[in-house]
């Protein structure tokens, strides 16, 4: 199948959930024999990337501005993809809603992937809430197939607009061959790693309040920045204490070594389905501890360890586990047990190939 890929910012991956998706996925989906391109946004790639050089990338401008970057590419990146050879379209982000019947109307079936709810994430205003959630009900009737990530989103759409999707989750697989922290100044298994967009609704204050309550002499890495809103992040490094160390985004291979030689890992993201960064963090078998929803319990089960939205909680948890090796160890093998049997993006891809199949009516 030749297969196209649009929504995301592109690959390699230098934003979060939807990249690093559309990197593995399109990768998996050439391992098993098809023509994959991803639709890239122009300010998020380089020359001189280094990806996956067997999936083609076409690079579009886009309104580099935090209302207007996900709406403009997409309008951009679905009118061009109806006029290519690809044959199916896999269209990334609820907000892309608006744009999916645009292929179809060239005879390219399109599948979206809407993600979590996206409209609830705290970086919106009520004007951008609104058309989110506009957005939400026009996915139930743009794309010709609509897949939900989490079991609780699909059962969202089902109650709320009578739609039904399919379920596929996320992956992680951990890359092959060790490595070492050099350059991060850092001591394997004596650190906690947080990872995430340094957003409101990821929780990173709440975190470092809990921080400030924990007895230890270790660092607390917290992985991440915020492309359209710096006064946030230099709002968030004058509230760390000393211990407090902010690397900034880091992806790749930097990114994995930070993953495999943590101490605990800290998820307090409450919007959206599965988390890439919780299940990488359960891949690399790090004992985790994650904030309550719905979508977070559904992705650890009973693999980690679930703390309420209250930074007293949080660090009673994170104290009672840095106290505590052989816990750490317990939590760190039933994580990396559930990773491996629910969450590879081999299985990811094998899912996708099937439903893309069924959409085009294909054996």
């Amino acid at each position: 199948m030749k297969i196209a890929i649009v929504g995301t910012r592109g690959i390699p991956n230098r934003y979060g959930g939807f990249e690093q998706f559309a990197e593995k996925v399109s990768s998996a989906l050439v391992d098993r024999g098809h023509q994959v391109t991803v639709y890239c946004r122009k300010p998020f790639t380089r020359p001189d990337d280094r990806y996956d050089r067997r999936v083609q990338r076409v690079i579009l401008p886009s309104i580099h501005q935090k209302h207007l970057d996900t709406w403009s590419s997409g309008l951009i990146s679905t009118l061009h993809v109806a006029a290519s050879q690809s044959e199916i379209v896999l269209l990334c982000n609820v907000a892309n809603s608006p744009f999916a019947w645009l292929p179809r109307v060239t005879g390219k079936p399109v599948v979206l992937n809407v993600d979590g709810l996206d409209r609830r994430r705290g970086k919106w205003n009520i004007l951008g809430r609104a058309v989110l959630h506009a957005c939400e009900w026009i996915s139930t009737f743009t794309p010709t197939r609509v897949v939900t990530d989490a079991e609780t989103i699909r059962n969202y759409y089902l109650s709320r607009y009578g739609k039904e999707s399919t379920v596929i989750s996320y992956g992680s697989d951990i890359p092959p061959g060790e490595r070492g922290l050099d350059g991060f100044n850092l001591q394997p298994e004596r650190y906690v790693l947080y990872v995430s967009r340094l957003e409101p609704e990821n929780n990173p204050d709440l975190v470092l309040d809990a921080w400030r309550r924990v007895r230890t002499d270790w660092p607390l890495v917290m992985v991440g920045d915020n492309r359209y809103d710096a006064g946030y992040l230099e709002g968030l490094k004058k509230i760390a204490d000393n211990r407090v160390v902010f690397p900034g985004a880091i992806y790749g291979e930097g990114y994995w070594a930070l993953q495999k030689h943590a101490a605990v890992f800290i998820f307090a993201c409450e919007v959206g389905g599965v988390h890439p960064a919780l299940i990488e963090a359960m891949a690399a078998e790090n004992p985790v501890l994650f904030v309550e929803s719905p979508e977070n319990n559904q992705t650890a089960g009973d693999a980690a360890i679930r703390f309420r939205k209250s930074a007293e909680d949080l660090a009673e948890k994170l104290q009672s586990l840095l106290d505590d090796p052989h816990a750490r160890q317990q939590w760190a093998v039933r994580a990396g047990e559930r990773a491996r049997q629910l969450y590879r993006w081999e299985e990811v891809a094998e899912k996708y190939e099937k439903l893309f199949e069924e959409v085009l009516r294909r054996p």
